[in-house]
């Protein structure tokens, strides 16, 4: 088969199994492992596929003195353990836990931390009359329930949100917009270069960053960036966060495989960079800043992060919307627009494939096709012109010559189609590996979506059955909007930045063409020219 570069995500593969370690104590509980794509043969591009996790690969393994004998998966509120929703069953024993389903006490003063004009009191008031509630999902291991935004919805998180905490979103003419950053920068990577650790025993590779906002050039390995990317996987959930460039256990220091992911790397620091909330988040910031001669600084801005307590269902009481007549959405209008753009994500994801396989295909008959085929004629030209040698008339000089740099100038154009894939194809499939993951990640932020309308939904249902009181399932309605708010904001965010991009690279891959027959057009005319003396 093709060599696969770039794998698309099969139907209906998006919800994670149950872990065999489900119910474990948090401490103990480990992400489920996920297969590395199996390895290409043919043309030399390594295959993008597969929806990225953090993981414990032979690539920059954490076996180091990097931060003592913790990783991220081993701390308490980590990865797959991520809402403190599990209580020891009373006389059951240590290792047994259970769901708590009642409404936990407020940590904080009565809507605390809530947007204003959305207050959020713990299990929605409280004072209900009626004994009917919106019920909870069976599959407690979906996106919806994982991510918090159950909980959210149902009124059980509460906490005191920071205003440095706030994520703002705004009304703008495409409808709800993620706040724009107010201090915008971009951050490039350069001069990949190999060190090492003990004394020589342990190579990496390091990549200097230079934020612009800063100017303070840093020194960052691959775990570094896998590490960032695991804690903004998990405290964003109705965010798409860009997917690194993927490990790759054996090669990892041929310059190849360096330079691509340099590249790889770039493009995901353009998107971390461009995301008006992602480029303001402070285990970014401190990512980028943190020197790197300094550990125990590093240490500390890392524990932090994995210590934040705005991650699950507190997440979403970070979010402030707009208020006021005219800021509520309608909820079909939202369902219907979420839907158009799943439409949109499926078909970008298809074509994205087919343009994936035949640019890879093409580049191949570049690369090993087309140049064997050009010298080949070059090699004919030559054969003639060495047969024409043989007659040692004067006059008959010139047009040996003339043949033998026509020769030349069909192996030099076999060469060029050898060396353009790099100019202008490579660049395109990295771009769509790019998109690959956010396609990947959006059938999980719809799903959240999807699960807080199913809330509201039942909530409505109950009103008019009288079993729920009106004031209840209105808190669960403004609860469901901010989602709605959040996840249309970053819809028209991917759509933004998606315009941006591909009208560069298109760009960029056009001018590369016309460079490319340019030359092929210079040799020719210079061969042509040859036989104006003969």
């Amino acid at each position: 088969p093709p060599p696969a570069r770039y794998a698309n995500v099969p139907v209906g593969g998006f919800e994670p199994l149950p872990p065999p370690a489900a119910f474990k104590p948090a401490a103990q509980q480990q992400p489920p492992p996920e297969p590395f794509p199996p390895p290409s043969a043919g043309y030399p591009f390594p295959p993008y596929g597969g929806s990225y996790q953090p993981s414990q690969g032979s690539d920059d393994d954490w076996d180091d003195d990097w931060d003592d004998s913790s990783t991220v998966a081993d701390e308490p509120g980590a990865l797959g353990s991520s809402y403190p929703e599990y209580e020891a069953a009373g006389g059951g024993g240590p290792g047994r836990y259970r769901l708590s389903t009642r409404s936990e006490p407020a940590l904080g003063p009565r809507g605390a931390g809530h947007p204003p004009g959305h207050p959020h009191p713990p299990g929605g008031g409280g004072a209900a009359k009626s004994s009917a509630t919106v019920s909870r999902n069976l599959n407690r291991f979906s996106t919806f329930v994982k991510s918090g935004g159950e909980a959210f919805v149902l009124g059980e998180a509460s906490g005191f949100v920071k205003d440095g905490d706030k994520l703002c979103v705004v009304l703008g003419p495409r409808g709800p917009e993620w706040q724009e950053n107010p201090y915008p920068f971009q951050c490039s990577i350069e001069d990949p270069t190999k060190q090492t650790k003990f004394k020589g025993m342990k190579s990496y590779i390091a990549y200097k960053l230079v934020p612009s906002h800063t100017g303070q050039q840093v020194h960052r390995r691959y775990k570094h960036f896998d590490w960032l990317y695991g804690r903004l996987a998990e405290k964003f959930p109705v965010i798409s966060v860009p997917h690194l460039p993927e490990k790759q256990a054996t090669g990892r220091f041929e310059e190849d495989f360096i330079s691509k992911r340099r590249k790889g790397l770039a493009w995901w620091m353009d998107h971390m960079c461009s995301h008006p909330v992602l480029a303001q988040c402070d285990a970014f910031q401190h990512f980028l800043t943190c020197p790197s001669t300094d550990e125990k600084a590093w240490k500390q801005g890392k524990r932090k992060a994995e210590k934040d307590e705005m991650v699950g269902a507190n997440f979403f009481l970070t979010i402030s919307v707009p208020t006021g007549p005219g800021a509520s959405l309608d909820l079909q209008e939202v369902e219907s627009q979420v839907d158009g753009f799943k439409a949109f994500t499926k078909k970008m994801d298809e074509s994205a494939l087919q343009l994936n396989h035949t640019a890879n295909e093409f580049a191949r008959k570049q690369v090993t096709g087309f140049k064997k085929e050009y010298q080949k004629v070059g090699h004919s030209f030559k054969c003639l012109s060495q047969a024409f040698e043989l007659d040692q008339q004067a006059f008959s000089s010139g047009l040996n010559q003339a043949i033998a740099f026509t020769a030349e100038a069909y192996d030099a154009i076999g060469d060029l189609f050898a060396d353009q894939p790099r100019q202008d194809l490579d660049p395109v499939m990295d771009l769509l590996a790019l998109y690959q993951g956010h396609l990947a990640n959006f059938p999980d932020i719809i799903h959240v979506q999807k699960g807080a309308l199913t809330k509201v939904k039942e909530s409505k249902r109950h009103v008019e059955e009288g079993k729920m009181e009106l004031q209840k399932a209105e808190g669960i309605q403004e609860r469901c909007n901010i989602i709605s708010f959040a996840t249309l904001a970053e819809i028209n965010h991917f759509h933004k930045i998606r315009v941006r991009d591909f009208k560069s690279q298109m760009q960029h891959f056009l001018q590369q063409q016309i460079l490319f027959f340019q030359k092929v057009t210079q040799k020719l005319e210079e061969a042509l020219h040859k036989y104006d003396s003969v």
